[in-house]
């Protein structure tokens, strides 16, 4: 008997100024303006995607002291541009990244239960941590926490947020005009935390909203990571989107929800996914390769050379060879605020299997940062990247995946036009929106359900 076909998520990922995007297209627009948003969200929603989802940069990344302006990760408010587009929007989840090392649990609680409400129960929150004092810089708690520490906050936090969303049942507001009550219990929102984070009591002053609490998205990769994933969270995002090492993350992280007593189906694994549709499948390689060109400018590359090399390298020639010295190794970094810096733990072996790269393959500098970096995930006609993406989900490598267009906000116009419809025909992606909320959109049950189920077993 045949596995049944599994319907495929799929959401759209708004960058800003990254080294994904590219701003300098004369098709990019704007990365704060409203309009720009605005497009992109109700091309999302036209095409019935899941959700957008909006990341977070606290602090601009900095090279050699100055401001990294060819990647400036500097964002708006979360919570005010997902506020603006509930009232633009109807179906569409609305996704947020809040650090759960710089914030505190009643307030994050609070503004995601009135996004709930204000979207009518579409609101997400992707739980982060910061790993770095640079960022913490900017923030009264300064500093950063160890990788441990930073992990036992989040628990604490999401769980204390979790108090604090249950401290409502739903049932309290009467507000009956004839008698003239509005609450059936004055205790409504009473919360007591006491633990090794936080020490709070009080009331909570948000009713229970649509969906009872956000849904939960998780983005650690480490063990820790997934572990706090399996142990709360309703999705987790993956940085493995090809066919062995998305099955590989896939596995382990679904083998880990029966120690928390949760099915496989109660965590969905989405890898984020850039794209490039040509007409034919090597037109599509072509306008790939130019993409590529595009991202990595001379500058950029030398740029991308330092994270590794801790030099400034601004002297060498992008297109010559790679430099002849070595990396500088010690505490003090040229790059401050890049994951690439955590990503490189050993430099002195990255230096020399580069140079071993470039040799063999003749690359000048920009070559190998663009044959190393990171690559589009579906390149070709719509019918391939429909086909390939099918594929992928089918195989157990994801659950969907988060779409991330070089070009915003009109980059992902195409494939809600081409290759949507495809997915369509294949009956893995659906036509209509079936539900009014996100856990309706992901198939994930209402906290209160659950309860229910625990009750009766």
């Amino acid at each position: 008997m045949s596995k049944p076909l599994k319907q495929i998520h799929l959401a759209a990922h708004f960058p800003g100024v990254n080294n994904t995007t590219v701003w300098s297209d004369p098709a990019a627009g704007s990365h704060i303006e409203f309009s720009s948003f605005t497009h992109f969200a109700k091309t999302a929603e036209r095409a019935r995607f899941d959700f957008l989802f909006l990341a977070e940069g606290l602090r601009l990344r900095e090279q050699g002291g100055k401001i990294y302006d060819l990647d400036v990760v500097g964002r708006p408010d979360t919570f005010t541009v997902l506020a603006a587009l509930a009232a633009v929007t109807d179906h569409l989840g609305l996704t947020g990244t809040i650090n759960s090392t710089f914030n505190e649990p009643y307030e994050v609680a609070r503004q995601f239960a009135s996004l709930d409400h204000l979207s009518g129960g579409r609101a997400a929150w992707n739980v982060v941590t910061s790993w770095d004092a640079f960022t913490g810089e900017n923030f009264r708690r300064g500093g950063f926490l160890p990788q441990d520490e930073r992990y036992s906050r989040a628990k604490e936090f999401l769980a204390t947020a979790n108090e604090l969303f249950d401290s409502w049942h739903g049932d309290e507001i009467l507000a009956d005009q004839a008698t003239g009550t509005f609450l059936s219990d004055a205790r409504a929102g009473s919360f007591v935390h006491k633990g090794p984070q936080f020490d709070i009591h009080g009331q909570f002053n948000v009713p229970r909203s649509p969906q009872g609490r956000p849904v939960i998205f998780q983005a650690g990769e480490s063990d820790e990571g997934r572990e706090f994933a399996a142990s709360g969270a309703d999705a987790i995002f993956s940085r493995y989107a090809t066919l062995d090492a998305g099955q590989a993350f896939y596995t382990d992280v679904k083998s880990r929800l029966a120690k928390y007593g949760r099915r496989p189906e109660e965590l969905l694994i989405l890898p984020a996914a850039s794209f490039v549709l040509g007409d034919t499948d090597a037109e599509a390689e072509e306008i790939a390769h130019q993409v590529r060109r595009q991202q990595v400018s001379g500058a950029t590359a030398l740029k991308h050379l330092e994270f590794v090399w801790n030099r400034d390298l601004s002297s060498y020639d992008p297109e010559g060879p790679l430099p002849d010295v070595d990396p500088l190794v010690g505490e003090e970094h040229i790059s401050r605020g890049r994951a690439q810096v955590r990503m490189y733990r050993d430099p002195l072996a990255i230096a020399r299997e580069w140079r071993e790269l470039a040799e063999a393959n003749k690359w000048s500098i920009r070559d190998l940062v663009i044959n190393t970096g990171n690559r589009q995930t579906f390149v070709g006609s719509p019918a391939t990247v429909a086909r390939t993406i099918n594929d992928f989900v089918q195989a157990d490598v994801s659950d969907g995946f988060i779409l991330v267009p070089h070009i915003t906000p009109g980059g992902l116009d195409t494939f809600a036009d081409t290759v949507v419809p495809l997915l369509q025909e294949q009956g893995v992606f659906r036509t209509e929106y079936e539900g009014t909320t996100l856990r309706d959109h992901l198939g994930l049950t209402h906290p209160d359900d659950r309860r229910s189920e625990r009750v009766a077993s």
